[in-house]
């Protein structure tokens, strides 16, 4: 059986001299405490997921990530505690035949088998499974019969999972705004439909190039789960280190120096560029004096033994 989540997961405050001398606060929102195995945002929009998997007898969980993707280990954990079985669609044929990184082992260590393919591949083939019935019923031909999940996990009802990180923050009003990064844009989705009026949404890209289309991405969750879109959010895409899984010296040495303040360790590919955008904006004046920012931490660091 899968643990329960941890909730609430808990609120720290992070206000430094820096962002206290142009008025700003700042603090955490602890989802990398959610779940022992299913940390942060992933518990968030997988939970509804497997609830409708087991609901619809599905015996098999199929998806799609990189070769870090914690989406992929997190499947492969929450599925395997359910009883199911789960494939992965790994992007890029060519880690085939090399030594498997520690997430990739991860994750076929807890059960999910791994299928490689190449670039051109995967973007066709995860791009276009869920607005194309051919295509999802040839992956189920391909890797067996299951519920198919996006990349990411970020689906309508990931949205609605993570709706709920804005009912467990207090006295939100319109000096907050609760902030994410955001990877395929289901939890800057859910977060923004879940805030009450006046609270804003801020997301900080971690991919190069994407403007425009996680605009898009995002608005079609809200259509998908709510059947409107909403106006109180918008994403900052000057803060992605160079693009996706990119970990520039400057961004690791700040969140170094980050941990050393606050005794908190982070995940650099999402979390620390979250931070470090975070600091960076309020240093230029984009927040008005007395904005407090509240900071989703989705995930954990990557383990000591990581090579």
């Amino acid at each position: 059986m899968l643990e329960p989540a941890r909730l609430p997961t808990p609120l720290t405050d992070c206000t430094d001299e820096a962002l206290a001398r142009v008025g700003v606060e700042l603090r955490l929102k602890r989802d990398d405490l959610l779940h022992p195995t299913v940390p942060g945002n992933k518990w968030r929009k997988l939970a509804p997921n497997l609830a409708a998997a087991v609901e619809q007898g599905h015996t098999r969980l199929l998806t799609f990530g990189g070769a870090y993707s914690t989406h992929l280990r997190a499947v492969a954990v929450a599925a395997g505690a359910l009883g199911l079985e789960s494939v992965g669609l790994v992007r890029g044929e060519e880690l085939a035949g090399a030594p498997r990184n520690w997430s990739l082992r991860a994750a076929e260590a807890a059960g999910m088998r791994l299928a490689f393919l190449s670039r051109s591949e995967y973007r066709e083939t995860a791009g276009r499974w869920a607005s194309d019935a051919g295509m999802e019923a040839a992956l189920q031909r391909r890797w067996g019969p299951g519920l198919v999940l996006p990349e990411g996990g970020s689906n309508a009802l990931a949205a609605i999972g993570a709706a709920a990180v804005p009912a467990e923050l207090p006295d939100l009003g319109d000096r907050d705004v609760v902030c994410c990064p955001v990877g395929t844009g289901g939890t800057l989705a859910g977060i923004a439909a879940g805030l009450p009026p006046g609270a804003r949404a801020l997301g900080v890209a971690v991919l190069r190039g994407g403007a425009g289309y996680l605009e898009g991405e995002v608005g079609r969750l809200h259509r998908a789960a709510y059947g409107r879109e909403f106006d109180n959010w918008r994403i900052d895409h000057d803060h992605h280190g160079g693009g996706y899984g990119k970990v520039p010296a400057a961004l690791a040495a700040f969140a170094e120096r980050f941990e050393l303040r606050h005794g908190i360790g982070l995940e650099h590919r999402y979390v620390a560029k979250l931070l470090a955008a975070l600091s960076d904006l309020a240093a230029a004046g984009a927040f008005p004096a007395g904005t407090r920012l509240t900071a989703v931490v989705t995930g954990l660091p990557d383990p000591p033994d990581s090579a």
